[in-house]
């Protein structure tokens, strides 16, 4: 069967070799995902099982990781959704609050995320002004990249927010990360990160937002000092994804 008419759409009950896959996700005429649905008496996690079967059904695929052929795994009840990125052997299901997007596939298979690892690696970590301990931390965060949580816990005025404005940058230099979302709980804190993104001088000469682009939230004058003459990049609506609800596939049966 010829795929390359199929650009952004989840095909129904898509045969295998491993018998018909539920959803095949299909994006620029190959199969990148592979949904496995049940009702919504019964768990998702169990029937990934199902999921990695059919996506080694997939013989005409010209991935291959290990024996399974389609990268980006799914089961779901209609309530919960577990997802498994197969390529690496190390990686393990979790729960997702959505479907990815057709461009998020597409991203996440395009990307090199070995070599991007490989970078940052190799990306000396001095910045003249981190501490000893600052450095440590970042060592940290860099050697358990893969796990779904970190958790970096830093004492009252030891530089955290320093610290991670410093790993941002090493993730975006990379390749490791293209978009970051920091997030803290109090617009005080917020304006602080932004004026430690705006402050920070990654490179001689260049501070952070010559570089890379900040938004954040909109702020009010209170949020900052008297003497403190900044007016901080708004996030624009064109950079927000669609609100309604949706994956981004357009949904076909070919029987």
């Amino acid at each position: 069967m010829s795929l390359n008419s199929h650009q952004r759409c989840a095909i129904e009950e898509f045969e295998t070799a491993n018998g018909p896959a539920d959803y095949a996700l299909c994006v620029d005429g190959r199969i990148l995902g592979v949904v496995e649905a049940k009702k919504l008496t019964l768990g998702p996690m169990g029937v990934l099982t199902q999921a990695e079967r059919y996506s080694k059904g997939f013989t005409s695929s010209s991935f291959n990781y290990r024996g399974y052929r389609v990268p980006f795994l799914y089961s779901t009840n209609g309530e919960i959704i577990w997802h498994h990125d197969i390529r690496h052997d190390l990686n393990r299901s979790h729960i997702v609050a959505g479907f990815h997007t057709p461009d998020a596939l597409l991203e996440r298979i395009e990307k090199d995320m070995d070599s991007c690892c490989g970078a940052l690696r190799h990306t000396p970590n001095d910045h003249p002004k981190l501490r000893p301990y600052q450095r440590e931390a970042n060592a940290a965060i860099e050697s358990s990249i893969g796990k779904q949580q970190m958790l970096v816990a830093m004492a009252t005025g030891t530089g955290k927010t320093f610290t991670m404005v410093n790993q941002v940058y090493r993730l975006m230099k990379s390749g490791v990360a293209r978009r970051i979302l920091f997030l803290v709980d109090r617009r005080a804190l917020a304006a602080q990160a932004v004026l430690a993104f705006a402050s920070f001088e990654p490179e001689p000469g260049l501070k952070f937002t010559n570089i890379y682009e900040v938004y954040s939230q909109r702020f009010q004058r209170e949020d900052f000092d008297e003497d403190q003459k900044f007016d901080p990049k708004v996030l624009p609506s064109s950079y927000l994804t669609n609100p309604q609800p949706g994956t981004g596939f357009e949904q076909e049966d070919l029987a």
